[in-house]
């Protein structure tokens, strides 16, 4: 046993190595799709307001790998503190994510302090709402605490793929083919989250933010590309 896991160590080090490597095959990638952005302007404007914090589903994050790098943005996002998180941080960062460590279940506390702290800073966020391991399509309460506690506006963000592979995982994760088109909508609904909400309250924005997310992407899944 202690062989393995000595071993698993070894492979896990040398990956962590490659992590530049995978972000440049990655970026090199993205430059065989074309993107197209939909209410970024919106983004920017209620940035001199306080923090934004864009809300995405799991399944659709492939299309958010290139933001921070286009718009000269550096963006804070919460990672699992598990050894798969290791790795995606690592490469995040190099497309100009600030990798914030933890989850609901693993230093969730801590890492929600921190992550407050840098979204005022550098006034935005992304949060994958239904991350890390589901249930798909569930808004969790992370994104709004974050909202609440750090002064914000929640937006939804709708990412469509004019084609795309489909994965056997918990979210059916999405991968866009090459040379087709990526398209990402910012809402022009940005929800301001107020500091003193009752459970009560809390739980209808959730469940107001989680419908709109899921009715926004029956929209966008019919976005004509053609």
């Amino acid at each position: 046993m202690k062989v393995k896991k000595h071993w698993r160590n070894i492979k896990f080090s040398f990956l962590l190595s490659l992590t530049k490597l995978i972000y440049y095959l990655l970026f090199l990638y993205t430059k065989t799709l074309r993107f197209r952005m939909e209410n970024i302007e919106h983004v920017f404007a209620y940035m001199e307001r306080g923090p934004v914090i864009l809300l995405n589903w799991h399944q659709r994050i492939f299309g958010g790998f290139l933001v921070p790098r286009r718009q000269g943005l550096a963006v804070p996002i919460m990672i699992s503190q598990s050894r798969d998180g290791e790795f995606i941080a690592s490469i995040v960062q190099h497309a100009g994510f600030i990798p914030v460590r933890g989850s609901s279940t693993r230093g969730g506390m801590k890492a929600l302090r921190e992550l407050i702290r840098v979204v005022k800073k550098h006034r935005i966020a992304i949060h994958i709402v239904d991350g890390p391991t589901g249930p798909p399509q569930i808004v969790k309460a992370g994104g709004i605490s974050l909202a609440q506690l750090a002064g914000g506006f929640l937006c939804p963000v709708f990412v469509a793929y004019e084609k795309y592979w489909v994965f056997n995982s918990w979210d059916r994760f999405m991968i866009p083919k090459p040379f087709s088109t990526v398209v990402m909508r910012f809402d022009d609904h940005f929800e301001e989250v107020s500091h003193d909400l009752e459970d009560k309250e809390f739980e209808e924005l959730r469940k107001k933010i989680e419908e709109r997310m899921i009715q926004g992407y029956k929209i966008m899944d019919d976005y004509p590309f053609s």
